[in-house]
């Protein structure tokens, strides 16, 4: 399962400013397309990917890492029209403490971080256990273009088009054991390359869990690339979680392990404050955090520090696809 390659497309060096390399990418293929008499059929499509990208408030920049396109996806709540949040506000403005607890930090010290060679190792209550390098965790399923919102605690929100496949693939394709009711995700954890493991303000390495039904659900995302590229460093290169109806810091970043259990695991943030941060930490903004309100948010880059909060919506506007999970429990307990 283990596949060694020498290909440096996930090393997520900078390049030079020149012709992006997803209009390079696109001119190339479209020379293929012409040689075969489908040209015609290629602009169609090129043009709806720009269109939509306009719709949806994108504005073109130069690519600086490598091209990862992915298909629009078919998944009911997976694309929203909100404006897109511009990617240098996206790519700057983080929360991964292995790097540093100012949001500035990550893109600052995350260029340490060797993201090639790497695996994924999946282990517990399967009956296909394995560990997978990045290259086959790729290949699994087709990647998916999914524009969704992501929710800090913190009272801040963004808009991102994340690119990868629903984290469901990969966990019909190891063949959980009935007893499995959750999943471990475990982030890298190494002091040589994150400057700030080891630090007090946190048990590493970094874990967050799910309950298997939202591992389940289709909105869940293994997540490899966001804008069209492969994931920056600082956002969780080169593999990670997105959970949008979640505060952001479900979503695990950099991942290496993937444990299945019957008990719930117990999450780093949980651990750090169980009386902030419960397990599930679902977007409510009935249930304020003990220090600051939960009730409303500021869209990053689009909003003055001053200007007129928006209305945190349930479940970070998913209630539609994902409150059926929750039936029946009550949210304030279990937050």
């Amino acid at each position: 399962m283990l596949i060694k390659t020498n290909s440096n497309d996930f090393s997520h060096a900078l390049t030079s400013e020149i012709t992006s390399q997803r209009v390079y990418a696109g001119r190339r293929d479209l020379v293929k397309l012409m040689a075969t008499g489908v040209a015609g059929a290629a602009l169609a499509s090129w043009a709806s990917r720009e269109a939509h990208a306009q719709v949806a408030g994108a504005t073109p920049r130069p690519g600086k890492l490598t091209a990862l396109p992915g298909a629009k996806s078919g998944v009911a709540g997976a694309i929203t029209m909100d404006k897109l949040t511009e990617y240098k506000d996206a790519s700057s403005y983080n929360n991964f403490y292995e790097f540093g607890t100012d949001k500035a930090d990550p893109a600052k010290n995350a260029h340490t971080l060797k993201t090639s060679p790497w695996t994924v190792e999946i282990e517990g209550l399967v009956k296909k256990p394995a560990k997978y390098a990045l290259e086959d965790l790729l290949k699994l399923s087709a990647q998916e273009e999914r524009i969704y919102r992501l929710r800090c605690v913190e009272g801040w929100s963004m808009v991102i088009p994340w690119v990868g496949y629903s984290l469901s693939e990969l966990i019909k394709k190891v063949e959980p054991l009935s007893s499995a009711k959750y999943l471990e995700f475990v982030t890298q954890a190494d002091p040589k390359t994150m400057p700030f493991v080891g630090s007090r303000v946190l048990d590493w390495p970094y874990v967050e869990g799910l309950r298997m039904d939202e591992a389940m659900h289709p909105l869940t995302l293994l997540t490899f690339g966001m804008y069209g590229e492969v994931l920056p460093n600082q956002n969780g290169a080169p593999v990670r979680l997105v959970v949008p109806w979640k505060y952001g810091f479900k979503s695990g970043k950099s991942l290496v392990k993937i444990r299945f259990t019957d008990k719930p695991p117990a999450t780093a943030w949980n651990k750090a404050a169980a009386n902030e941060y419960g397990f599930f930490s679902n977007v409510n903004p009935e249930v304020d955090h003990p220090r600051w309100s939960q009730a409303t948010e500021r869209r990053i880059g689009e909003d003055g520090l001053f200007a007129k909060k928006r209305k945190t919506l349930m479940f970070n506007g998913y209630e539609a696809q994902v409150g059926q999970l929750y039936a029946g429990m009550d949210l304030k307990k279990f937050f």
